[in-house]
């Protein structure tokens, strides 16, 4: 039997499409809560190989998904390039020192935080049949960069962003040590065994074209090139979350393999600017998933319709949400592999 994942990235229709969910290894399952309730912090499961391979597959047991992605964070980059790293329950994550104020060359790398992600992927791999894909991932510079020069999430990315007008030879240099570790990051999932790739830029859309183009385009087009140089033909994908009209111009100038969409973007509209043999990758609306019912058939359905003919990875928009009911999860797969008329 083939990957249907893959296949679909080579540029192939499949009918019904592959599907696996962003976050789909996570909170909305209870067996995930009582590792996490058993292994202790956040950080804690990243760091167990033992432990994240066992999340990682516990979707693909429960669900039969067509894809697994890793389990893992990231944050992991900015804590092997030495920024200390921890998870604040109810606040989220906290790096320090952050690079607002405090410098690049201060910081210590810690190199070795990566290796026990490789060996993540290998027991994953190892795990997996090969009629189901494994997905490596990192986060692209621009989003990673926001972390670490604010030390925390925020909102509008507006330290980040302000950086990058006032000063920015020291925010590009930033940028250049988290393509440099994330392109090793990645060469080393692949190798362990992961099919593809993603790079999540979750906070791309904070930006004006001008500087989208230097912080999320350039960067983006260099891990690309840099990853299919050591790799041939592997899979990329790519998620400017939030780049609206500027998605089509992301996905030719990047050399991305498949485009993510998010729910906010007319995954329709984007096809139509791209070849007819790219992938695309979405977009359900999270919060339609957590509704479940006749609103999710309907969302579903318009969606299928969109796509229909061409190379597309159902996914959802952005990560599924953690009070997402199971019995949901079951009635979209439930739906969407059911024989469809003409």
């Amino acid at each position: 039997m083939s990957n249907p994942f893959l296949t679909v990235l080579a540029g192939e229709a499949v009918q019904p499409p592959p599907v696996w969910l962003m976050r789909q290894a996570g909170r909305y399952l209870p067996e995930y809560r009582a590792l996490r309730e058993q292994k202790g912090s956040f950080l804690n499961l990243c760091y167990d190989p033992e432990a994240a391979a066992e999340i990682t597959l516990q979707p693909i047991r429960r669900f039969g998904f067509d894809a697994a992605i890793l389990f893992s964070d990231i944050l992991i980059v900015p804590h092997a390039i030495g920024q200390q790293l921890r998870f604040v329950e109810n606040e989220g994550p906290n790096l320090s020192p952050p690079l607002f104020e405090a410098r690049l060359d201060q910081l210590v790398a810690t190199p070795s935080h990566l290796d026990s992600i490789a060996e993540t992927v290998r027991r994953v791999r190892a795990g997996l049949t090969p009629q189901t894909a494994l997905i490596g991932f990192a986060g692209s510079p621009w989003t990673v960069a926001t972390y670490m020069v604010a030390g925390h999430g925020s909102r509008d990315q507006a330290l980040a962003r302000l950086l990058a007008y006032q000063a920015p030879e020291r925010f590009a240099a930033i940028i250049d040590r988290i393509e440099a570790v994330t392109i090793a990051y990645l060469d080393s999932q692949i190798q362990a065994g992961a099919d593809a790739v993603m790079l999540f830029d979750s906070w791309a859309g904070s930006l004006p074209p001008s500087q989208f183009e230097r912080w999320v385009v350039a960067p983006t087009a260099r891990i690309v090139s840099a990853l299919q140089r050591r790799h041939h033909g592997v899979p990329i994908l790519g998620f400017p979350r939030g780049a609206g009209v500027k998605a089509p111009a992301y996905a030719r100038e990047t050399g991305v393999t498949a485009l993510c969409v998010d729910e906010t973007n007319d995954i329709g509209w984007v096809a139509s600017q791209l070849p007819d043999t790219m992938a695309v990758q979405g977009n359900l609306d999270p919060l339609a998933l957590k509704a479940g019912g006749a609103a999710l058939d309907c969302a579903l359905d318009q969606l299928l319709g969109q796509l229909e003919g061409r190379p597309h990875i159902l996914n959802l928009g952005h990560g599924i949400d953690r009070f997402t009911p199971i019995a949901h999860v079951e009635q979209l797969l439930a739906r969407l592999r059911l024989p469809r008329t003409a």
